[in-house]
C-alpha cells in the first residue's frame, strides 16, 4: 500500500508491531548504509522504551551494516537513575543495541553526572560536531518526542539537551510501560534533546505500534502543529516516516472514514 502523506511525513501502516519493525529497520538500514557509502560514517540516534523493542530488534538482525562506521547516541536519560539500573535508557540501549551489534562510537548521555551543566555541555558538543543522519523518534502517550513533554517542549530551543521536569502523564506512562513499579517511583527530572536539535536530524523513522498510542498518533498528524503535541512537528519535517500497527493506526483510519 503507498505510504499515506500527512503534511510532509510519509505513514505506513502494518499488521501488527512485528511487520512494522521489520518494513522500519529496512529503511533504517538503507539509510545507515547510504550514510556510510557517501561520508564513510553514519550518525544516528536512538530511542528505546516498549514502542522501540521490534525495531530495534529488527534492526540489529539487519545485514550489509558495517556497525563499526557507526556512530550512536541517544535520545534522553534520567536524573539520577545509575546506568546499571535496568530502567535506565542507558540499560536498555547496551542490552539492545550497544552488545548486540557493537558500533564503532556510542556515545551515552550520563544522567547521574556530578555536574549535570557540564554533561549537558559536553552531550551538546558532541551532536553539534556533525549532522545526525538518521533519528528513531517515537511518540509518547502525551505527544512528547524525546523526553520533550508539553509543559517543556519548544520548537524553536536554542539548546541542543536541556534538563527536563517529566509531566504527570508522562511518569504514569513509564510506570504502566512497567519500567517502574509505581508512578511515585519515576524520577521526576530527565536530560533530553531538545525539539529543534530533533528536527535537525536529517532523516526520522518512527515507530509508533499499541493501542495507547492511538491518541497520540491522532493528534500528532491530524490537530495543530504546536508543542501541545510536540510529535506534531513531524508534519514539518522534510524526511519523517511514521511505522504504525493497526492498533496505533485505528483512530487516524476512522477519522479517514
Amino acid at each position: 500500500m503507498a505510504p499515506l502523506k500527512y503534511g510532509r511525513a510519509s505513514i505506513r501502516i502494518f499488521p501488527n508491531a512485528a511487520e512494522m519493525g521489520e518494513a522500519a529497520a529496512g529503511h533504517a538500514a538503507r539509510l545507515i548504509r547510504e550514510a556510510i557509502e557517501h561520508r564513510g560514517r553514519a550518525r544516528i540516534m536512538v530511542a528505546t522504551g516498549n514502542s522501540q523493542r521490534e525495531f530495534i530488534g529488527a534492526l540489529t538482525r539487519q545485514s550489509g551494516i558495517d556497525w563499526k562506521a557507526v556512530e550512536a547516541f541517544h535520545m534522553d536519560e534520567y536524573v539520577g537513575l545509575p546506568g546499571t539500573h535496568p530502567s535506565s535508557f542507558r540499560f536498555w540501549i547496551r542490552e539492545r543495541v550497544e552488545n548486540k551489534v557493537h558500533p564503532g562510537r556510542m556515545e551515552y548521555l550520563n544522567g547521574t553526572a556530578q555536574d549535570i551543566d557540564g554533561e549537558i555541555e559536553r552531550y551538546s558538543g558532541l551532536l553539534e560536531q556533525a549532522p545526525i543522519d538518521v533519528g528513531f523518534v517515537g511518540f509518547g502517550e502525551n505527544g512528547h518526542i524525546a523526553f520533550n513533554d508539553p509543559p517543556v517542549a519548544d520548537f524553536h530551543d536554542p539548546a541542543t539537551v536541556k534538563r527536563v521536569t517529566l509531566d504527570e502523564p508522562c511518569r504514569r506512562q513509564q510506570a504502566g510501560e512497567g519500567h517502574f513499579p509505581n508512578v511515585d517511583s519515576v524520577p521526576k527530572e530527565a536530560l533530553s534533546v531538545t525539539c529543534s536539535a530533533l528536527f535537525r536530524i536529517s532523516a526520522w523513522v518512527s515507530c509508533v505500534p499499541d493501542a495507547r498510542k492511538a491518541q497520540a498518533v491522532l493528534n500528532a498528524l491530524t490537530g495543530p502543529i504546536s508543542t501541545a503535541c510536540p510529535a506534531s512537528i513531524v508534519r514539518e519535517h522534510p524526511n519523517a516516516t511514521v511505522y504504525l500497527d493497526e492498533q496505533s493506526a485505528s483512530l487516524l483510519k476512522k477519522e479517514r472514514q
